[in-house]
């Protein structure tokens, strides 16, 4: 028999490929764990904005006269072939149903993608774990093929539920696949480009920057290549997914070309991390100034510097989709004007106009996007305290309540920024059609009104975070999940009235239909004030919670 010496000494029977490799399955199975939650919530979301565009589109198109009006308007018109894709397959409803809500999905897959990749390679580096996963019996290369297969687990989940959706709500199942499939293969490319990413930089928040860049930049090339009908759209991962022409073409050569970059992405990404350091990106960190600036020598300065990036992006983000917004109102009335079974779908929408109902529903999406960012601008604040760096901070004269002040800050005036930023950008395209400049002024306070529900639910995460902390990232993203789905299928479904009312943005009248009263406003304030108490006596309470 040979001793346990013997057997460390002896060569080793795998190949150096295999060695690299090992541990794999097993960070697979953990990663899977990590994020039982997150990945469930994403695939979720992006199904059900299928099944309820589908709902909406076959109520809207129920004849081929209101189909072909469809057509008509939006067959040629830039601004929605921009913010939709290329205009195919739109004479049947199915297809409409592709073309409207195709680009939203993939963006929601290459969401999923960059975050579960670079939360287990970047993310995991920069805070530590990875180098002492590595100190166990696990490759060099196992970290970041694991978080490449659990991503592309979930893209492929993502497809068959989109599938499966689709097909549940009277779509035709082959092209409801092809759906599916083409949402999927986006999403598989932004793995492969956030695997990629994550070995040039050296911090999760840059990953993130950088991807979300790219996707900007690849939205624009593939909307003016659908614009121009050119070569362009080729040079664009969306544009590659959006080719495959569900419910029409039912194209699989782009699904090909899909996977074929991901495969090479991903060799790209292995192929750099054998050439960088561990805990460190191929860019060197660019050193900071010798000397802080006077911003950081408080805390919401320090606040302000960590918070930045986002709350740049999301205003950007929101005030594009004004934008947008505000220049397909007038289409509104092509698009829905006779149809009776709108109005039973919307209710609102001819209580007082098409185009009114038409922005009245703009204005609370664009609420349900603001909530969203306050609610991760006030969990920027746990993520400091789970990674240690609260502790260094409170070490100093600054208080607990004053520390924890400086994100809510953020949080509540970041979120308003969003509602006036998309507002006055929908204000001024109507302004710029109608050429009435009142209605600026108008529509701006119609945006502003979902501000107390927007505070709301960002108060939602300072108490979870006050008093379940561990809890709080799933919970109050699971505030979020609520608040959407309701707004999304409560009225449409004729779900009872107390669903709605557990939502703040229910509790706000739906500008600029109906009049602004007082009573949501210090209803909402209440629960606001009352939220935020309760959190920061929570966190004064209780002790600081890592990990």
């Amino acid at each position: 028999m040979t001793t346990v010496a013997e057997r460390a000494a002896a060569p080793p029977t795998t190949t150096p490929g295999g060695l690299a490799l090992a541990g794999t399955g097993t960070l697979v199975r953990f990663a899977l764990r990590r994020d039982r939650i997150r990945l469930p919530v994403w695939i979720l979301t992006g199904a059900a904005m299928v099944a309820f565009q589908s709902l909406g589109s076959q109520t809207f198109y129920d004849s081929p006269q209101a189909l072909a009006a469809y057509r008509a308007s939006v067959g040629s018109n830039a601004a929605t072939i921009a913010l939709a894709g290329p205009p195919v397959g739109l004479d049947t409803v199915a297809g409409a149903v592709a073309f409207e809500i195709s680009a939203f999905v993939i963006l929601i897959a290459a969401l999923m993608a960059m975050f579960t990749v670079g939360r287990h390679t970047r993310a995991d580096e920069e805070a530590g774990r990875t180098e002492l996963v590595r100190s166990a019996r696990v490759g060099r290369h196992a970290p970041l093929l694991a978080a490449v297969i659990v991503a592309a687990l979930a893209c492929v989940a993502l497809a068959l539920a989109t599938g499966l959706w689709a097909t549940a709500t009277g779509l035709p199942a082959a092209g409801s696949f092809m759906l599916g499939a083409s949402i999927g293969a986006g999403g598989l490319v932004f793995t492969g480009i956030t695997a990629v990413v994550a070995q040039v930089t050296s911090t999760a928040r840059a990953t993130y920057g950088i991807v979300g860049l790219l996707f900007g930049a690849f939205f624009v090339l593939r909307a003016v290549g659908d614009i121009n009908g050119n070569w362009l759209v080729w040079t664009s991962p969306i544009g590659w997914a959006q080719a495959v022409h569900p419910f029409s073409d039912d194209r699989w050569a782009p699904l090909l070309l899909c996977a074929a970059g991901t495969v090479a992405l991903v060799a790209v990404a292995v192929t750099l991390l054998d050439h960088r350091d561990l805990g460190s990106g191929m860019l060197a960190d660019r050193p900071g100034a010798p000397h802080a600036s006077r911003v950081l020598s408080s805390p919401l300065g320090l606040a302000l510097r960590l918070q930045r990036g986002s709350l740049i992006g999301w205003t950007v983000s929101l005030a594009l989709l004004g934008l947008v917004y505000g220049g397909l109102a007038e289409s509104v009335e092509t698009l829905l004007a006779d149809n009776e079974e709108a109005t039973a779908f919307f209710p609102e929408i001819t209580s007082a106009g098409l185009v009114e109902g038409y922005l009245a529903t703009t204005f609370s999406i664009n609420a349900l996007l603001a909530a969203a960012y306050g609610v991760s601008s006030v969990l920027r604040a746990r993520t400091e305290e789970a990674a240690g760096r609260a502790e260094p901070v409170l070490a100093t004269a600054t208080g607990r309540a004053t520390w924890l002040a400086s994100h809510v800050v953020i949080a509540l005036l970041g979120s308003f920024l969003l509602l006036a930023a998309s507002g006055a950008t929908t204000a001024g395209m109507r302004v710029a059609a109608t050429g009435d400049a009142d209605e600026f002024g108008r529509l701006f306070d119609a945006a502003l009104t979902y501000a107390p529900a927007v505070w709301a639910v960002a108060a939602v995460a300072v108490a979870l975070v006050g008093l379940a902390p561990r809890a709080a990232v799933a919970g109050a993203w699971a505030v979020v999940a609520y608040i959407v789905i309701v707004a999304m299928f409560a009225r449409a479904l004729d779900w009872p009235d107390w669903v709605d009312d557990a939502s703040p943005i229910g509790w706000t009248p739906s500008a600029p239909i109906e009049d602004w009263t007082l009573a949501p406003v210090v209803g909402l304030g209440a629960a606001v004030l009352t939220l935020l108490a309760v959190g920061f006596v929570g966190f004064r309470q209780r002790d600081l919670t890592t990990g």
